[in-house]
This record gives C-alpha cells, structure tokens and sequence, in this order.
C-alpha cells in the first residue's frame, strides 16, 4: 500500500514540474429574468453540494430592494404547501436592501439548498391584497413589478485548462532463471527529463540491478567485466538486494535505457527464479504541450 502511495504522490509531481497551475474563477453561466410583486418570494437555482460543501456566486440586479437568502429545498418545498411556515424556515446568508450585488454563500455538505430573492416591499402588500380582492387578476396591472435579474455562475478553469496527463505504466513483469549471464531489458526511450521509472525485484541470492544506457549494456552482455565501470556512471543502480522496490529518474540526453540483472556472486547460483517488474510514468494525453 505504501509504495502504491509513493508512485501516485510521483505521478503528481511529474504533472507540476511539466504543467502551469490552472487557474480557476468564476465564470457567468446563465441569465434568469423575473417580475416580483410585494413581499412575493422567487425561488431561483437549486444548488448541491457535495460531502465537503461548496460555495456559490451571483449577481443581483432589481427595480426595487430585494431580500436574498439560502433555504433548505426540502424545507421550501414543504413551505409552499403551507405558506403560513414560510417565516418559520431557517435562512442562510441573508443580504437586505439589495437592488444590485455581487451574492456569495458557503453551502453545508450533503444538503440542497434553494436561492430564495424576496420583494422587500411589504407596506404595500396590505394595499395590494385589497385591490386583488376587488379587481382580481386585475389588480397587478395597478402595481409596478420589481423586475429581478439573477446572472448565474459556474466556477471554472479559465486558464492553463489543458495539460498533460500521466500515469504509471507498466513496462516488464517477467520470472526468469539465474544464469551468471547478465539479463538484459531494453525497454524505455525518455520522453522527458526527469521521467520517473520504478524497478522491483525479489531473487533467492543477492543480486546487482540498475538502469544504463543501452549502448553500454551491448558491451556488458559481450563482456560482463565492464559491467562495474557502467555502474560508476549510474545513480540508478541497487547491489546486494534481495527484495526491494526503488525510483529513479531519466532524462532525454540519457538516450535509451536497458535494465541490467545479474547475481553478484557467479559461484554458486541456485535454480531457481527472480522476480523483475518494472514501471514507468508516460504521458497519456496532450502530450504535444510537453514540447512547447
């Protein structure tokens, strides 16, 4: 479990050394229009959050001061079939007298909530109800409606959008027989500096491992005896393991890379079998910004 950790937090910082941080904002999403009349509340986006909350953000524009609030749907809901609870609900981040505004509110987690906007003018509400009581239908045509806009926004990358994106590939998972010839992978090509490469192994005797250059490992498979001169020009080597798992990295001017496997002691070597994987990180998708 720990190694898988480790190669995950390397993947993410394989992504930040080649990419620009994106840039999130606040980005308008949609427009909704409506016409309040005195104390009339309108019930505008229904918002859900998710286990770690979230936030929100409009802008307000009305003929007429207006009241904004965040409601519990649920509790909304179930006001509208008894208005006479509508007083009765809990608000959250009230704003009052507000004819134009920039509305934010945290959300809580794992509750939807409801944009509530709220016509401010209650002395005429009194008024209002006796006409409609005389004229009907009528009556809104004697009261000037508070025209309400509401611009809606999505919070969203407006910058450094697009990257490349990484993963762990796996390049070699093989049980061979020990020899005292060296075993030879050729298997990787860098496609970037500082690529991220992670080699496991699990033999019965002590073993030497490393990542060369492959023209190097052409002359240690004809003469095993230089085999210790290419390891002096290597960081990426392991003597005397058994089992283990290690990183490293490799750049462009590394050319190809082979890995070479091979006991350290050729005296006596059982028959018996090692274990060799080995991983790489490669780009996956927009790879072309990586030679920008």
């Amino acid at each position: 479990m720990r190694n898988v950790i480790v190669l995950g937090l390397l993947v993410l910082f394989s992504a930040s050394c080649w990419a620009q941080d994106k840039v999130f904002d606040w980005v308008r999403a949609s427009d909704e229009f409506a016409q309040l009349y005195p104390a009339d509340y309108h019930a505008g986006r229904v918002y859900r959050a998710g286990n770690d909350g979230g936030n929100m953000h409009v802008n307000i524009e009305a003929k007429q001061p207006v009241t904004i609030a965040m409601a519990f749907s649920k509790e909304w809901n179930e006001a509208q079939e008894h208005p006479g609870t509508i007083s009765e609900l809990e608000f959250r981040c009230i704003r009052e007298h507000v004819v134009n505004t920039t509305y934010e509110c945290h959300l809580p987690p794992n509750h939807p909530m409801v944009l509530l906007v709220r016509d401010e003018r209650t002395q005429d509400r009194a008024i209002y109800k006796g006409i409609d009581a005389m004229l009907g239908q009528g009556a809104r045509q004697l009261v000037s409606p508070n025209d309400l806009r509401i611009t809606y926004h999505s919070w969203l990358c407006v910058q450094n959008c697009l990257q490349p994106e990484f993963q762990w590939v796996l390049l070699l998972k093989e049980k061979y027989e020990l020899t005292s010839v060296p075993k030879i992978y050729s298997l990787l090509t860098p496609e970037r500096d500082g690529q991220q490469v992670s080699v496991r192994i699990k033999a019965p005797v002590p073993m030497t491992i490393a990542l060369l250059p492959s023209q190097s490992t052409d002359q240690i498979y004809d003469k095993p005896d230089t085999l210790g001169s290419a390891l002096a020009n290597t960081s990426c080597k392991q003597r005397g393991v058994q089992s283990l798992s290690f990183e490293c990295t490799v750049n462009l001017a590394d050319g190809r890379q082979s890995l070479v496997v091979v006991p350290d002691s050729t005296a006596k070597i059982p028959h018996k079998k090692a274990e060799i994987e080995m991983q790489a990180v490669e780009c996956r998708a927009n790879c072309d910004l990586l030679k920008k």
